[in-house]
């Protein structure tokens, strides 16, 4: 992976936290790492824990960001969600995956994008 698109995703990260943050969401961590991956921005909307995935595109192309995340991108953040969960114990709540989206400076929040993976 590049500088360049390594700084893209850093940004795009930055600017979807400011955006759930004006929303009204709590940030919890940002780029949680484990054995499994990663998961960009972990937060509370209301009295759900949400896990979001963050991806950023400069320009539009035919195919949407979000289809960037598919079934193996879901299984991995449902993987790091649930060694988050069991490693930091949070209280009992509801959980949801949601994706960020930022395309030409355009951001799309779409909240329950997936269910946990199989």
């Amino acid at each position: 992976m590049t500088y360049e698109r390594i700084n893209l995703g850093r940004c795009g990260e930055e600017k979807a936290a400011n955006y759930l943050i004006k929303q009204g969401v709590k940030i919890v961590e940002k780029n949680y790492r484990c054995k499994y991956g990663e998961v960009d921005i972990i937060a509370k909307d209301r009295d759900t824990l949400v896990f979001v995935e963050v991806k950023t595109r400069k320009t539009s192309t035919y195919l949407s960001p979000f289809l960037a995340v598919n079934k193996h991108k879901q299984l991995q953040i449902s993987k790091v969600a649930l060694h988050y969960l069991l490693e930091k114990k949070p209280k009992e709540m509801p959980c949801r995956f949601d994706v960020v989206t930022i395309v030409d400076e355009k951001i799309e929040w779409v909240k329950g994008a997936f269910e946990r993976g199989m």
